[in-house]
C-alpha cells in the first residue's frame, strides 16, 4: 500500500471517531467525503512551505484519473506557440470546442493533473475540448497567463472555429483567467466566444472576502496560500489590476456567464461578488451555488454524485451556450452523462478510501 493510502486510512479512522463524538462537520458530508475534505484541508493550509517542485508534484499525485480518461483521446498540438493538447471522444462535436483553463494559483497545476476533469467535461458538453497548458508563475509572471489563454483563442479563429460555437472555461485560477480572457478579448475588439464557465473562480488576489474567514475550517485554501499565490504571479502594485484580479473588472459586454460556486469554499466570496458585479453590468449570469461543496469540488467527480452532478451541469450549459436553450440536443447531454456516471458506493470504493 502506497503511504499516501496509508495516511488517508489513517485520517478516516480519526473522522469516524470524530463523527461519532459530534455528527458530519457538514450536514451533507459522508465519511468518504469528509475524509478527502479533512486530508485536502490539512494539506492545503501547509502546502506552500514546501518547495515549489513538490507542490507541483503533489498536485500530480493528489487528483484523481478515472476510466473517463481511458476513453477520452489526446493529441498535443502548438496552438499559436502555446502547448496544448486537444480532448476528443467518438461522439465529439468538432464544430464545437470547449477552451479550458486549469487551476492552481498560476503557479502549480497542467494538464496532466486536470486531465480527469477535463476528459469530463469533453463527455458532458459533447464538444472537442482545448485544454491549454499556459506558462506558469513565478517563472512567468502576468500578463504571460493571459496572452497565452488569448494566443490559444486567436489561433483557433485563424483554423476557422466560429466563436459562436467556442466556449471558454476554468476552475480557481483558470476561473479568474476566464473572465481576465473574456474582458481582454472584448477591449482588444476581437469577436467574444458563445459564454464561458467560471468553477470556483479566483478574482480577488487579496483575498478580502468574508468566506476566507468563516469557511476556513472546511476548505483547503486560506488566505496565506492565497496570498503566496498572488505574490509568485504579480507584483505588488498589480494585486488589483483588472486583468489580473478581474473582480475589479469592467464586465460590460461579456457573453452569459455559469459561476459555480461551493458553499464551504473560501472563496465563496469571490463567486458572490464576481456574480453581482457581472449582473449589475448587465450580463447574463448564473449564480449556482453547491450546498457544503469544497474549492473546485468538480475535480473529485471520480468518486462522488455531487461532483459528478456538477461536471455535467457545466457540460450541459456549454452545450446550451451554442445549441440554444431549446435546442433537444442540450438537455440531452445531461442524459448522456448521467448514464455513465457510476454508482456512489462503486466510485467511493475505487477512490481507496474505503
Amino acid at each position: 500500500m502506497s503511504p499516501f493510502l496509508q495516511f488517508a486510512r489513517a485520517v478516516r479512522g480519526v473522522v469516524r471517531v470524530q463523527r461519532r463524538l459530534r455528527g458530519p462537520l457538514r450536514p451533507s458530508w459522508d465519511e468518504n467525503f469528509e475524509t478527502l475534505a479533512t486530508i485536502l484541508h490539512h494539506y492545503g493550509k501547509r502546502s506552500t512551505h514546501l518547495p515549489l517542485g513538490a507542490q507541483r508534484r503533489a498536485a500530480q499525485a493528489i487528483l484523481p484519473r478515472s476510466r473517463v480518461v481511458a476513453e477520452t483521446q489526446f493529441e498535443a498540438v502548438s496552438a499559436g506557440g502555446v502547448e496544448a493538447e486537444w480532448f476528443r471522444r467518438e461522439d465529439s462535436d468538432e464544430s464545437r470546442v470547449l477552451v479550458y483553463l486549469h487551476g492552481g494559483g498560476y503557479s502549480i497545476g497542467s494538464l496532466n493533473t486536470h486531465r480527469d476533469l477535463i476528459s469530463r467535461l469533453a463527455r458532458a458538453s459533447g464538444a472537442l475540448t482545448l485544454g491549454v497548458e499556459y506558462r506558469l508563475a513565478p517563472e512567468h509572471r502576468f500578463p504571460a497567463q493571459l496572452d497565452d489563454a488569448v494566443t490559444v483563442y486567436d489561433w483557433l479563429l485563424e483554423r476557422g472555429y466560429d466563436p459562436k460555437r467556442i466556449v471558454i472555461a476554468g476552475e480557481s485560477a483558470g476561473g479568474g483567467l476566464t473572465v481576465s480572457t473574456l474582458v481582454q478579448l472584448r477591449d482588444t475588439g476581437r469577436p467574444l466566444p458563445a459564454g464561458a464557465v467560471c468553477i470556483s473562480p479566483w478574482v480577488d488576489l487579496e483575498a478580502t472576502g468574508a468566506s476566507m474567514r468563516t469557511n476556513r475550517r472546511f476548505d483547503y485554501v486560506d488566505r496565506n496560500v492565497i496570498r503566496t499565490f498572488a505574490k509568485r504571479f504579480v507584483e505588488p502594485s498589480q494585486l488589483t489590476h483588472p486583468l489580473a484580479a478581474p473582480l475589479h473588472a469592467e464586465l460590460h459586454g461579456l457573453p452569459p456567464l455559469l459561476i459555480q460556486a461551493g458553499g464551504a469554499e473560501t472563496l465563496l466570496d469571490d463567486s458572490v461578488r464576481l456574480a453581482e458585479r457581472a449582473e449589475a453590468a448587465g450580463i447574463d449570469v448564473e449564480l449556482e451555488i453547491g450546498e457544503d461543496m469544497i474549492h473546485a469540488w468538480h475535480l473529485f467527480a471520480a468518486g462522488f454524485d455531487e461532483c459528478k452532478r456538477a461536471v455535467r451541469r457545466a457540460g450541459a450549459f456549454t452545450a446550451q451556450c451554442v445549441l440554444g436553450s431549446d435546442a433537444p440536443e442540450a438537455e440531452g447531454y445531461l442524459e448522456h452523462e448521467a448514464a455513465h456516471a457510476g454508482p456512489h458506493a462503486s466510485e467511493n470504493q475505487r477512490s481507496g478510501f474505503s
